[in-house]
């Protein structure tokens, strides 16, 4: 059989430069597709979706919101043409029954052990409208080396230079934290991976940098330490989200090859001073990512943080506006508050307003954003920090011998020109 997985394109984050990571739902769930089936994938936000071409089956990988209506489109597509279509991946997740009016079928939680079971029902011609598993994850020992094979790898530079490949080495967050929808999609429980499993994995991806994206890696301090450990002779440079503050786990990262750290700044306390210091202090560089708009923020406290990051000298940062996604403990709380003002997601991009804040207006909360990009980024722009970035990468990995230059790809320049992703 013919199995076409598609990701679908979105609206990029304004202000911050463009630029495309290997997907990393779509390649995991490639894992669990059986040899013998006929694969064929499409990166939307880097490649036209046919969708004329032939297949038996079109799987559409959505992790976010705002890929929904393009997503749905692409379905009707497929569907006008009497090509049964199923769904998955967070966003999926996230909105379950709206995607069910558009999708023949819709998996919901984690697909290891699972897809070989749905693609018999599909031969069998007994497809089910529902595959629930989400208050089931699979034993985390299932969860293997991901199918990257599926890539167009050089597609995935930017100006030449290799972006990061994505892996993970746990599931679940313990944490809970009030814009994240974390807790609900993977658990509140810290799942960690086999390191044995997670090493075998980052071996096997041919690039030096890495993203390791689990949602935080904070939660178990033995764990880290016998990752950590493990990782340093890989001499993979790498990206995270917050590492546990102490000292012992950021000395082991470091000489593990951690390159920048994820860290949300939320006000301009000693507290958070002190952890991006503490990384500094280690070659360990460091990217804001700072949500504007909650409760406590009027317009003077954007300013505040905007000045502290430059007072700090920071590396690089992230401004978005926070978003009450759906099973989000913020989206209750606006719920039932009745302060969200839209439901359209191709503006559940992070970079609109689609609340009441509490301190300031929608509209003025739209200013603070444009003013944090560019009062943070004045005189030197997102991209020439980001370039400052790579070149300290760059120069670790020729200390280290590790170092090689990659090839460009062909610019393709098809996604930046249509205001409308083409089918």
């Amino acid at each position: 059989m013919k199995l076409k997985l598609i990701y679908p394109s979105w609206p990029k984050l304004d202000r911050q430069t463009e630029f495309h990571l290997p997907p990393h739902g779509p390649v995991v769930f490639a894992a669990e597709v059986p040899p013998e089936v006929d694969l064929s994938f499409t990166d939307e936000n880097l490649q036209e979706v046919d969708c004329a071409e032939d297949a038996d089956l079109v799987a559409l990988s959505v992790m976010l919101t705002s890929q929904l209506p393009r997503a749905f489109e692409i379905a009707r597509r497929f569907s006008d043409r009497g090509v049964p279509v199923i769904f998955g991946g967070i966003a999926t997740m996230l909105h379950a029954e709206e995607v069910a009016l558009h999708a023949d079928s819709v998996f919901l939680g984690e697909v290891e052990g699972r897809f070989a079971a749905v693609l018999d029902d599909f031969n069998a011609g007994r497809l089910k409208k529902l595959y629930d598993y989400m208050d089931d994850p699979p034993d985390i020992a299932l969860v293997g080396t991901a199918r990257r094979s599926i890539l167009k790898r050089e597609l995935y530079n930017y100006r030449g230079t290799q972006m990061l490949d994505l892996v993970h080495a746990s599931r679940g967050c313990k944490f809970n934290c009030f814009p994240c929808c974390t807790g609900y999609l993977g658990g509140k429980r810290f799942r960690p991976r086999p390191i044995a499993k997670v090493i075998e994995e980052m071996e096997s991806i041919p690039n030096n940098r890495l993203f390791i994206v689990d949602n935080s890696l904070a939660q178990d301090k033995e764990w880290l330490v016998d990752l950590f450990t493990a990782m340093a002779p890989l001499k993979k440079k790498w990206v995270s989200h917050p590492i546990l503050d102490d000292d012992e786990i950021l000395d082991l990262a470091a000489k593990a090859g951690a390159w920048y750290v994820y860290q949300a700044v939320f006000d301009t306390s000693d507290f958070i001073r002190s952890r991006i210091r503490r990384l500094k202090e280690r070659g360990i560089g460091v990217e804001a990512t700072v949500i504007l708009g909650t409760d406590d923020q009027d317009e003077d406290a954007i300013k505040r943080i905007v000045d502290f990051l430059l007072e700090i000298k920071l590396d690089v940062a992230e401004f978005t506006v926070m978003t009450p996604f759906p099973h989000s403990p913020i989206r209750a709380q606006m719920d039932e508050e009745g302060r969200i003002i839209s439901n359209d997601w191709r503006a559940y991009t992070c970079d609109k307003v689609v609340f009441r804040p509490k301190r300031m207006t929608p509209d003025k909360l739209q200013e603070m954003y444009t003013y944090a990009w560019d009062t943070f980024y004045q005189g030197s722009g997102h991209a020439l920090k980001m370039a400052d970035l790579f070149k300290a990468v760059v120069r670790r990995e020729v200390e280290d011998g590790t170092y090689r230059r990659y090839q460009p790809a062909p610019i393709r320049s098809f996604n930046k020109e249509r205001t409308q992703p083409s089918s």
